[in-house]
């Protein structure tokens, strides 16, 4: 099977939205119960019961977020330099917001202390909280474009700074990130517990939903309000990448033209809004495992939104529209796309296989029976601590 540079470029463009929506699927969630962890649970069985129920599966769901960067890197890598450059503080925020999940989830149990285990709860709500608002600033602040440059030589030049990365319309699209892996994560806790926490997640799965929804809503009317991005030169697909050989116009409410020139995409943020609201209906009549698929396809449309409407761009500049980064001018060259090609090919089967898999097995709910049956009391914990010592 062969493929020419412009349908290379395509499908590593598509590749690349698989492992970003892989990851807000899987990863979304885990986010989105650790941000519900310090309200949903009244006390320490059902927090635990909470923990219990990401605690298993949300280590194996890091690989889309690691995998979706090296893909950036390795197929994009003009793109990953401005956006690690550009974001590098907020990225660095996210990576420490990070940090707080495998020590939150190891070392809670470790000490009786209520106290030691609120402020470890407070850590996992952190490490879900920062990074579901930051993806979704950086997303905002994509559409608005990114103050960067590039001279005759293609070095970068990033003339932003980090508060200004924190502006309304970037700060609206984190409130829907945040909003919809709420949404995503009370349903999978749903699924996954019963009783008094099943109960307060529908009435969160309601409310996050309809929050999403509405600021969702607003943005689409925000965008066309703002410039966006067109290429107005002639398009070479299957020329070798120079992003300074087009030309790029900026103004009003060109983040719609896709969309007006073919109409069935509209399908896409319509939906999202679909999705939204049979979650809310399946959440409340207790069919959390299919409210789980129509919340997956939510969130798949909402990022889908905003990538079709981006299109070809990856990094538009908002400083020299004539730098900004396209799906045809700013990625490797062909041997290196076809290599990588191929690899996804073998090893994206094998991680959504495995995903598959992991939730069969783990499908079952947790209970404050098995909390009991699985694990000792904090008190039992603190003497074998001591004895250890």
């Amino acid at each position: 099977m062969t493929f020419d540079y412009e349908s290379m470029r395509l499908i590593w463009w598509a590749l690349l939205g698989v492992l970003l929506i892989g990851f807000a699927i899987t990863d979304g969630y885990d986010m989105g119960v650790g941000i519900l962890l310090p309200f949903l649970g009244k006390n320490d069985t059902e927090r635990r019961i909470i923990i219990d129920s990401i605690g298993t599966t949300w280590e194996g769901h890091q690989v889309w977020f690691i995998t979706a960067g090296g893909a950036l890197f390795a197929a994009w890598p003009a793109a990953y330099a401005v956006a690690f450059s550009g974001f590098y503080f907020a990225l660095l925020l996210t990576l420490f917001a990070l940090f707080m999940r495998p020590i939150g989830f190891d070392y809670r149990n470790k000490l009786p202390s209520q106290k030691w285990r609120n402020n470890w709860d407070i850590a996992l709500f952190i490490g879900g909280f920062v990074p579901a608002l930051i993806f979704g600033v950086a997303f905002g602040n994509l559409l608005q474009g990114v103050p960067f440059h590039l001279d005759n030589d293609m070095r970068i030049f990033y003339t932003g700074s980090f508060w200004a990365l924190l502006n309304p319309f970037a700060l609206a699209s984190g409130l829907i990130s945040l909003s919809m892996l709420i949404m995503h994560g009370a349903v999978y806790l749903q699924l996954k517990t019963e009783g008094n926490i099943n109960r307060r997640c529908k009435k969160v799965v309601t409310v996050s939903t309809v929050i999403a929804l509405a600021i969702f809503a607003a943005a689409g009317i925000w965008v066309s309000n703002i410039d966006g991005y067109q290429i107005t030169s002639e398009v070479f697909p299957n020329a070798q990448s120079n992003p300074l050989t087009k030309i790029v116009q900026k103004a009003p409410g060109l983040w719609l033209d896709n969309y007006e020139s073919y109409p069935v995409l509209w399908t896409i943020p319509a939906l999202a809004f679909v999705a939204g609201a049979v979650t809310i209906l399946l959440s409340k009549i207790e069919r959390p495992g299919l409210a789980f698929i129509t919340s997956s396809l939510a969130v798949t449309s909402i990022i889908l939104t905003a990538g079709v409407a981006m299109f070809p761009f990856l990094l538009p500049s908002s400083s020299a529209s004539n730098s900004s980064l396209t799906v045809w001018d700013a990625s490797s060259s062909l041997s290196t796309l076809k290599i990588m090609f191929w690899a996804a090919v073998i090893f994206l089967p094998i991680i959504g296989a495995y995903t598959t898999w992991v939730f069969r097995v783990l499908r079952g709910k947790i209970t404050a029976e098995q909390i009991h049956e699985v694990d000792i009391t904090p008190e039992q914990n603190h003497q074998t601590d001591r004895t250890a010592i």
